[in-house]
């Protein structure tokens, strides 16, 4: 596969991103319940690949390695929590998209990534060496988080669209906490579908679990809409990890994400132009922002990121 080829395939994982954000906010919506629209996409995904990874020897024996360094603690217990933190952003779809837009919403998400994402590389969480926290990359974590605060710039005067906007952020910190994991998980499995199977389970049993005390608190919803694309948010997760394990190998970490993340904020300025949500329109400044999110993201994604430095008594090297 060529570069530019898995370039174009990465904006096109982006953009399902954006796509799923809108998704799962209209369904959350609709259910007027975030986390039973985020269990619904969670759970469709999960029983997806429950079906799918078993079925194949090649799907066994990767499960089979995931225990096998469990065992050998060359994974701990928490690297397999990763998908609590995609819980985490799901949940944020359903529950903020409806009434922030995808536009805003993805702008909160990608600021909090990159400003977590400096700190968990520097940690070494991830399954390659720690990266140091060099200039370029502190002015591209510091750029998104402006991108937030011109994104947001309209909704100063409202509490709640700047703690929407708040729950945004929180899952995209989340978010770079769980790609750490989740790749450490990848990287014992040796394949991505087995490792996705890992995270969805993690995820749906912590949304299953709090969908259970919000449901006592306030009942199940009424009934469930007719629409069918309002379904569709977990196969798009999967689609999304599919191609990424293809890709990726192409194009290399960097450029997949500096792709794919110019794909998802395109893609919902988009969508908030074509299909916004009922009532949502979508603002000025928030373009603006997109527009200086995705020179945060060449920023930050573009350069040397060098290694860290070791410290004294090996405390480099990751549990």
């Amino acid at each position: 596969m060529q570069r530019p080829l898995g370039t174009a395939l990465a904006a096109l994982c982006g953009a399902a991103m954006a796509v799923q954000a809108r998704v799962n906010g209209e369904l959350g919506h609709q259910l007027h319940d975030g986390v039973a629209a985020a269990t619904f996409s969670f759970g469709s995904g999960l029983l997806l690949l429950v079906l799918l990874v078993p079925t194949f020897p090649g799907g066994r024996r990767a499960l089979g390695r995931i225990r096998a360094a469990l065992r050998a603690r060359e994974l701990r217990f928490w690297h397999l929590l990763g998908g609590t933190c995609g819980a985490l952003l799901v949940a944020a779809q359903g529950l903020t998209v409806a009434t922030l837009g995808v536009a805003l919403f993805s702008v909160s998400v990608v600021g909090g990534q990159l400003a977590s994402g400096l700190f968990v590389d520097r940690a070494g969480l991830g399954p390659g060496a720690a990266q140091a926290i060099t200039p370029r990359r502190l002015v591209g974590a510091g750029v998104a988080l402006v991108a937030v605060a011109v994104a947001v710039a309209d909704r100063i005067t409202s509490l709640s669209g700047i703690g929407l906007a708040g729950v945004a952020v929180a899952a995209g910190v989340a978010i770079a906490w769980q790609q750490a994991v989740n790749g450490r998980v990848r990287q014992a499995a040796d394949a991505a579908l087995p490792a996705a199977l890992v995270n969805f389970l993690a995820g749906t049993v912590a949304l299953v679990l709090v969908a259970a005390v919000v449901t006592a608190s306030r009942g199940l919803p009424k009934e469930l809409p007719g629409t069918w694309w309002l379904y569709v948010g977990g196969p798009l997760g999967i689609l999304f990890i599919a191609i990424a394990a293809t890709v990726v190998r192409a194009t290399g970490v960097l450029v997949f994400a500096l792709g794919s993340v110019a794909g998802q904020l395109v893609g919902a300025v988009l969508l908030d132009l074509v299909a916004p949500a009922p009532g949502h329109r979508l603002a000025v400044n928030t373009v603006v922002g997109v527009g200086v999110a995705l020179a945060a993201v060449a920023i930050g994604a573009t350069g040397r990121s060098g290694a860290a430095e070791p410290t004294r008594a090996g405390s480099g090297t990751r549990s």
